[in-house]
């Protein structure tokens, strides 16, 4: 079973915000890259925590003993979604950014003079400025990995011309938050690993689009977002345990030292992981629907899931591209080959050559139509790109976005130019 209409139709039903109306038409969010709107599911898993068991950790009593229990079920939860066996190995956080300035303060602390490190130009600054902060601490060195101008992907060469036995880790994203661009992470952590150096990935952007794998991927650290897949506002970092383990956190002296609690010293958000454990299951119920199977494991299910949601998100990516390249003084930056789309995600930085970035955006929030001006912290790309201030337009689907939606956006910018232009 593929991502048919009803499935479509049964997903969007989930979403409250896409009942929203703006001038007597719906509103088109084409802002997941910067968050996804939430099932309902998750508000309600949010509510009930908050109504019948909000108790802080480790009580000797009902609400707190069933707090703990809700909170050790969404760390295997998010295990599964990531592809860990053991759901010790995840620590939350308020998000991806925050904890990963805290990590990376921790993990600075074994570098020392002489030591290197591995950034990319392509990435979100949440995985380039706290490393280089901490590398500067430490006295170590950083080198950034260039990208290909034509396709915006990743310079592999430049890679390995950077990898030596002085580097220490390579930081790396999943995928684009600006192009779209996917990473070949599983090769990048096979590079890294022959010089001993550690990997640190950031797949906030990969999480809604495809099954994170880390197993698969042997890498050593990932964060991510639930608020980038349909949950709240939380984030979670991920480690082997050896290292999650040897690691020295900045903590209170009365955390707890076992993992992963001491990675979460003081009082987590109860509510916003009762709500993240509930989006991975929308997630996962997805799978269920496709396979036929209710009682699927939440693993093989979000594995379903994925399969489906990729092949539909491609759909979309060819129907926008395909729609943009008719339209005059239109540029896509990332890859725009159609033939490549298992390369890419449905995130689409664009620019017009008369027209600037906020008013498009600003425009096409007028009527109804959600999307991204700037640089989405992505500043080293658009830097690079020469872009600064400016940045670009970006338009990022998900999959409950639709082909009418990529429609109403293509008319709306044809507009735009055709009246620009007069």
């Amino acid at each position: 079973m593929k991502f048919d209409q009803a499935l479509i139709d049964s997903c969007r039903q989930q979403f409250p915000a896409l009942e929203r109306q703006q001038n007597g038409k719906p509103v088109v969010f084409f802002d997941g890259p910067a968050g996804t709107q939430v099932p309902r599911c998750v508000v309600s898993a949010m509510s009930e925590y908050l109504l019948n068991r909000n108790a802080n950790h480790g009580g000797q009593f009902a609400t707190s003993v069933e707090s703990d229990k809700l909170l050790h079920e969404a760390h295997q939860a998010h295990a599964d979604f990531i592809g860990a066996t053991d759901g010790d190995e995840v620590a939350f956080g308020q998000n991806m950014t925050s904890l990963t300035f805290a990590f990376s303060r921790a993990l600075g602390r074994t570098w020392s003079s002489g030591d290197e490190i591995i950034v990319t130009s392509l990435d979100h600054d949440a995985n380039i400025t706290p490393w280089v902060i901490a590398a500067g601490e430490a006295g170590a060195k950083v080198h950034f990995v260039g990208y290909h101008a034509d396709d915006c992907t990743l310079d592999m060469d430049d890679l390995a011309d950077k990898l030596n036995d002085k580097t220490r880790l390579v930081a790396v994203g999943c995928a684009s938050n600006a192009t779209g661009g996917l990473n070949p992470v599983k090769r990048v952590a096979e590079m890294a690993h022959q010089v001993g150096a550690r990997v640190f990935l950031d797949a906030v952007h990969f999480g809604p689009h495809s099954l994170i794998d880390v197993s698969d991927w042997n890498c050593d650290f990932l964060a991510c977002s639930d608020y980038k897949f349909f949950g709240p506002h939380l984030g979670l970092l991920w480690g082997r345990r050896e290292l999650m383990e040897s690691i020295q956190p900045y903590k209170v002296r009365p955390s707890d030292n076992r993992i992963p609690s001491r990675w979460m010293t003081g009082t987590q958000s109860h509510e916003s992981i009762a709500g993240g454990m509930a989006c991975i299951d929308y997630i996962a119920d997805i799978g269920r629907s496709i396979l036929g199977d209710k009682h699927a494991d939440r693993r093989r299910a979000l594995r379903s899931a994925f399969e489906a949601i990729v092949e539909y998100e491609q759909s979309l990516s060819k129907k926008l591209i395909d729609g943009l390249a008719q339209i005059d003084g239109i540029e896509i930056y990332g890859i725009s080959d159609t033939s490549r789309l298992n390369e890419r995600f449905p995130t689409f930085s664009i620019r017009h050559k008369n027209i600037p970035p906020v008013e498009l955006a600003r425009q096409l929030g007028q009527l109804g139509i959600f999307v991204w001006n700037g640089n989405y912290y992505a500043l080293e790309f658009s830097t690079r790109m020469g872009f600064e201030p400016e940045g670009m337009v970006r338009i990022g689907l998900v999959h409950y976005n639709t082909a009418a939606e990529i429609d109403r956006l293509l008319a709306a910018i044809e507009q735009m130019v055709s009246v620009f232009a007069s």
